[in-house]
């Protein structure tokens, strides 16, 4: 242990009536905030009160007047619903924004305080919990980035902690199933996870539903395991300073009761979500020995936790100290990857890679074109860390010279996540919020929607996490409809701030990972082909049209009668069908679109240029949602009405009528 992580864990005072004071502030915060909001549960900081305590008031390392410090502790509140407790911790502690008044203003529109704590809210908020397992995951994200930025930089410039709250739902959900796993094979050992175990959920006790033993579940996934008395400082005390010695992740099972002093209410359901009466919240309050009004923290109290708030500044000051003495190039590594930013480097390293696809015009699979990037890309961005599904061969995203983390070797810059799509996509999020490494890894599309609850909290963070997902269509083949997505690239598309980029050819695909990498507050999903695909950009261009969203492949002379609009694989079947055409006397503009979102943000006089007012065509081997509004009422679409079948690719594109000659017969419809 560092004298660093030694200074913050030094106690301000000691013994069970100091931290059930400063409990006790957590406790009145909450419910007199709910109360007042009418609106939100009453149990996480009525119950883990005492737990926040002795973790922020003896080992937390944190600095309130400089929240993003990287190397402060992280704390995660995977129970999101008691967002209460962390919203009283921040103003306690002295966050500068998160005043009394947000408090007061708890649920309210426009407030800091929302419903369930938001990354990027609030300052102090490591990221967006609610979904629950969600914050679980990702702090095993965020401890395996300590270890990588550990390996990488050192003890002086990173050793720190990640404590996670959970209650009974997160520990019920799938994900924390893939979660522990991954942290008890990698033996995190920075992870120290507090369980609330109250043994209550919304529907009554926990024994309604499961009869797991928490306990022997973490043991059994390779954790340090132990329990303690939630409502006892001194036993959670002993529990979190053994926890901090071991080199496995730590789970300390706390024994709590719900709604904690709330007279019939407590230890009950009530507690959770229905409600506890005012009389039950008056008793609780005349239990804890607090006479003060609503919204009241009286001096001692409020000075006790401003004074454990302010003891981080001169931990922070030595953590700078190191830094300006560390070698130059080490500081300077280390400010670039936590700033995070892509710039000429990468771009070169694309320029260099687009002019050789032009010369060579391979006809190779986007997922191989995936790779070909990221082996350019990965030796100028030293944080751009990889993974997969177990399907690395398949989805091409593992560089030969590239290797992988192990428990006990975290240099490398690849992680095999296992079978684990949905804790994969958590861990990334966590990953990313850590700052200091970019992550992206692969899985099939078809098993987006094992991933889609972690991408939708990545769009909603607004963090840059890359999604690689290959088989993306029929043509796949002969794993069938199983494994054939029709509806994903569709549903993808309807999450807000989330770029979907279906890459044509090996050029596309580069500029696709380079406009990805380059959109910081914004994860991406790179939707590839499993087949061959043939060259479609086959001149030399230094402006990067994938960032666009869509641009005019080709032009015909004399002006435009239809245009035929594709993306990913069904670009060459537009651009066949424009040639077909021709032949015929037909004029027909070819637009590729390999991502809509980035298309609907460029100027509307762009758009309308690339659209043009001739009637359209849309060809996608995927369901037609998301592509009316650029069809109008005129227009037809060629693609996906039900699910795929086995067979050989060719063989499904002819069987579904996605050919370029179906896209010329819909154009001479539309221009006859």
């Amino acid at each position: 242990m560092t004298d660093t992580n030694a200074s913050a864990a030094q106690s301000p005072a000691s013994g069970q009536a100091f931290d059930r004071m400063l409990a006790h502030a957590i406790r009145v915060l909450g419910i007199d905030a709910i109360e007042s909001a009418k609106s939100g549960h009453f149990g996480v900081p009525m119950g883990m009160a005492d737990i926040a305590a002795v973790l922020f008031g003896h080992f937390m390392k944190f600095d309130p007047t400089a929240p993003n410090w990287p190397d402060r502790d992280r704390f995660v509140l995977s129970n999101g619903h008691g967002s209460m407790l962390q919203y009283a911790l921040l103003y306690l502690t002295g966050y500068e924004d998160m005043t009394l008044d947000q408090i007061r203003s708890f649920r309210q529109l426009g407030s800091k305080t929302a419903g369930h704590p938001e990354y990027g809210h609030a300052t102090g908020i490591e990221t967006t919990t609610g979904p629950l397992g969600q914050g679980l995951a990702n702090a095993v994200g965020m401890a395996i980035a300590e270890r990588m930025m550990n390996a990488r930089y050192g003890d002086d410039l990173v050793d720190h902690y990640t404590y996670c709250f959970v209650g009974d739902g997160c520990l019920m959900e799938g994900i924390s199933h893939e979660a522990i796993d991954l942290a008890g094979h990698l033996k995190l050992g920075k992870l120290i996870v507090l369980f609330d175990d109250n043994q209550i959920s919304i529907d009554g006790p926990t024994s309604l539903t499961s009869d797991m033993d928490q306990v022997k579940r973490f043991e059994a996934a390779g954790w340090s395991v132990r329990t303690c008395d939630g409502h006892n400082a001194d036993e959670i005390y002993a529990a979190i300073e053994a926890e901090r010695k071991t080199d496995r992740p730590s789970f300390i099972a706390c024994k709590t009761i719900i709604g904690l002093g709330a007279g019939a209410g407590a230890g009950t359901a009530r507690a959770h979500g229905e409600g506890l009466t005012a009389e039950e919240l008056a008793g609780a309050k005349q239990s804890y020995g607090w006479e003060h009004g609503h919204f009241v923290v009286p001096e001692r109290e409020l000075s006790a936790w401003r004074a454990i708030g302010s003891r981080g500044a001169q931990v922070r000051k030595n953590w700078e100290r190191r830094l300006a003495q560390a070698p130059a190039d080490r500081r300077e590594s280390f400010e670039k990857a936590v700033a995070g930013h892509v710039g000429a480097e990468a771009e070169a390293a694309i320029a260099a890679l687009k002019a050789k696809h032009v010369t060579e015009k391979p006809k190779i699979a986007t997922r191989v074109a995936s790779q070909k990037a990221l082996e350019a890309l990965l030796p100028v961005v030293p944080g751009l860390v990889g993974g997969s599904a177990d399907l690395t061969g398949s989805v091409g995203t593992k560089a030969a010279d590239i290797k992988a983390l192990t428990p006990t070797d975290f240099t490398g810059r690849y992680i095999h996540y296992g079978i684990r799509e949905h804790g994969m996509a958590a861990a990334m999020n966590g990953i990313a919020l850590h700052k200091g490494l970019i992550p992206y890894a692969g899985t099939f599309l078809a098993f987006a929607d094992y991933s889609r609850p972690s991408i939708r909290l990545g769009a909603l963070m607004g963090i840059r996490v890359i999604h690689v997902m290959t088989h993306d269509s029929i043509g796949l083949g002969q794993d069938g409809p199983t494994h054939q997505p029709v509806e994903h690239v569709a549903s993808l598309r309807a999450i807000p701030n989330l770029l979907v980029f279906r890459p044509a050819d090996p050029v596309e695909t580069a500029e696709a990972w380079l406009a990805a990498l380059q959109h910081e507050t914004t994860p991406s999903v790179l939707v590839l082909t499993r087949q061959a695909v043939p060259a479609v950009r086959t001149t030399d261009s230094s402006e990067n049209l994938v960032a666009k969203g869509g641009y005019v492949l080709s032009e015909p002379e004399g002006g435009r009668q239809v245009t035929l609009l594709a993306t990913g694989s069904e670009l060459q079947l537009a651009v066949k069908a424009a040639e077909t055409l021709a032949a015929e006397g037909i004029r027909a503009a070819v637009v590729s679109m390999p991502c809509f979102e980035l298309f609907d943000a460029q100027p509307a006089d762009y758009r309308k240029a690339v659209l043009g007012t001739a009637p359209r065509v849309a060809v996608e081997a995927a369901v037609r949602q998301s592509w009316d509004r650029y069809l109008g009422d005129e227009g037809e679409f060629i693609g996906m009405s039900g699910f795929g079948a086995s067979g050989p690719a060719e063989k499904l594109f002819e069987h579904f009528g996605i050919t370029a000659d179906a896209v010329a017969g819909a154009a001479r419809r539309l221009v006859g």
